[in-house]
């Protein structure tokens, strides 16, 4: 099942890479002089966040609530499947309060990326987008997140304690696997059912609470180290 949870992460990187991963409809500049790409979603109305081109953004990066191009202005609602997949000198990033949407590998192995806020506008993060950011300490999730997706933080060494909201009722399979930094966590009650080997590896975890009404739990592979 490891195994091949690591071929649906590599089945994943590779397609993003052959398909449309560096396409984009516009490219704006920023107040700050950094060039953002973005793809018009829902019928035109609004921006979703693309990659330009590999390893393009780095430093810190702000993405703005709204983009004005050709006389007309958008709002920023979706940072889109591997964003920003890669982009190891990546610091630090700023997310609008528009974005309801992060996907799939969105930040995927940015080894750069320390810490991130994640608004409460966000409802859904897609699988393996923290995937690999090996230096992300600090992460703030948003209240109305549901689901904790599969391998969304797999891999993020440094990670030492995350809060889950209230909100979450589902935590994946791999979610917060190999997250070897991570000492102690408190899973709420809402969660009614946590995935196959989502802790496995956690080889600095000495302290879970589990809530008192789950559902479905693999107990065995739970703290598999």
């Amino acid at each position: 099942m490891r195994l091949s949870k690591l071929l649906l992460v590599l089945f994943i990187l590779l397609s993003m890479s052959s398909y449309k991963v560096f396409a984009y409809d516009i490219a704006v500049e920023n107040s700050d002089g950094v060039t953002i790409y973005y793809n018009y979603i829902n019928e035109g109305k609004e921006l979703e966040v693309v990659s330009g081109s590999p390893y393009l953004y780095k430093n810190n990066i702000v993405v703005p609530e709204e983009v004005t191009f050709m006389n007309r202005t958008r709002k920023v609602t979706s940072i889109g499947m591997g964003a920003f997949i890669s982009c190891k000198e990546l610091t630090s990033i700023t997310i609008p309060n528009n974005v309801v949407y992060i996907g799939s590998s969105a930040f995927g192995s940015c080894s750069g990326l320390t810490s991130i806020v994640i608004p409460n506008s966000v409802k859904e993060i897609g699988e393996c987008a923290f995937n690999g950011c090996t230096s992300l300490a600090s992460i703030t999730l948003p209240d109305c997140l549901t689901i904790i997706n599969a391998s969304t933080f797999q891999y993020c060494k440094k990670l030492t304690s995350i809060n889950i909201p209230t909100s979450v009722t589902e935590i994946k399979e791999y979610a917060f696997d190999s997250c070897s930094g991570l000492t102690s966590i408190i899973i709420p009650n809402s969660v009614k059912e946590i995935g196959e080997c989502a802790f496995s590896q956690c080889t600095s975890l000495t302290s879970i609470t589990l809530p008192d009404y789950l559902t479905v739990i693999n107990r065995s592979s739970l703290l598999s180290r």
